[in-house]
C-alpha cells in the first residue's frame, strides 16, 4: 500500500516536473519569438529609413539638376548672375576672359567638378560682358573663380596661387581648395593639400577681395608667378 503511494507521488512529481519544464520552455519559445519578431520589425524600419534617404536624395538631385546643377557652363550677361546665385545655394562663378591662358586650364578641371559635385552650381562669365559686376566683386586678377553661399560672394580664388603656383595642378587640388571655402562636400583631409613637393610660396591663403587700380584686369598668366 505505501508503495502505491509512493509510486503515485512520484508520478505526480513528475508530471508537475514535466509541466513545469513545458511551461518554461513555452516562455522561453515565446521570448525568441517576441525578440525574432523585434528584429524584423527593426529591420523592416531600417529598410523603411534607408529607402526614404534614397527617395529624398533622388528628389534632391533632380531638384539640383533641373537648376543647373551638373554641368559646367556659361551664362550670357551678369544679370543672368543674379538669377544663378539666387536660385542655388552653393555656386561657382568663373570671371574668365578668351585671351587668358589659364582660363582654359581651369575650365577643364571644372567641368570635372561640375559632374562630380551636383550640390554646387559651376558657371562662367566673360568679364568683358560683365564690367558692372567685375567691378562691384571688385575682381582684379583673371582667371578669378567667386564663391558664393546663400546669395553672397564668400571666398574667392585668385589665379594659381592657391593651386600650387603652376599651370600642372591636378583637378584634385583646386577641388581641396574649394573644400577649404566649404563651397563644396569635400571628403578629403582639408588641413593638408593632395599634392605633394609644391612650389614654396604656395600654401594655402584664403584670399580676400582686390581694390581696383582702373578698369583693366590683369592676367595672371602673364604675371610673375609664372
Amino acid at each position: 500500500m505505501a508503495s502505491q503511494s509512493m509510486e503515485v507521488v512520484a508520478k505526480a512529481l513528475e508530471q508537475q516536473v514535466l509541466h513545469s519544464a513545458r511551461m518554461v520552455e513555452e516562455q522561453l519559445d515565446a521570448e525568441l519569438e517576441k525578440l525574432e519578431r523585434m528584429d524584423e520589425d527593426e529591420l523592416e524600419l531600417l529598410k523603411e529609413r534607408r529607402l526614404e534617404a534614397l527617395k529624398k536624395a533622388q528628389k534632391q538631385k533632380q531638384e539640383w539638376i533641373s537648376k543647373g546643377h551638373g554641368e559646367y557652363r556659361e551664362i550670357p550677361s551678369e544679370r543672368d548672375f543674379f538669377a544663378e546665385v539666387k536660385e542655388s545655394k552653393s555656386v561657382v562663378c568663373h570671371f574668365y576672359r578668351d585671351s587668358t591662358f589659364r582660363c582654359k586650364i581651369l575650365d577643364k578641371h571644372l567641368a570635372v567638378l561640375a559632374k562630380k559635385h551636383l550640390e554646387t552650381k559651376f558657371i562662367k562669365l566673360n568679364v568683358e560682358k560683365a564690367p558692372f559686376l567685375t567691378e562691384r566683386l571688385r575682381i582684379k586678377v583673371i582667371p578669378t573663380l567667386a564663391l558664393v553661399k546663400d546669395g553672397k560672394t564668400k571666398d574667392y580664388v585668385v589665379g594659381f596661387t592657391d593651386l600650387g603656383n603652376t599651370d600642372e595642378f591636378p583637378t584634385e587640388m583646386l577641388e581641396w581648395r574649394l573644400g577649404c571655402s566649404n563651397i563644396i562636400n569635400y571628403s578629403g583631409n582639408l588641413l593638408e593639400p593632395p599634392t605633394i613637393g609644391q612650389k614654396s610660396g604656395s600654401k594655402f591663403t584664403k584670399v580676400e577681395k582686390k581694390t581696383i587700380r582702373g578698369k583693366g584686369y590683369d592676367s595672371d598668366s602673364e604675371s610673375d608667378e609664372d
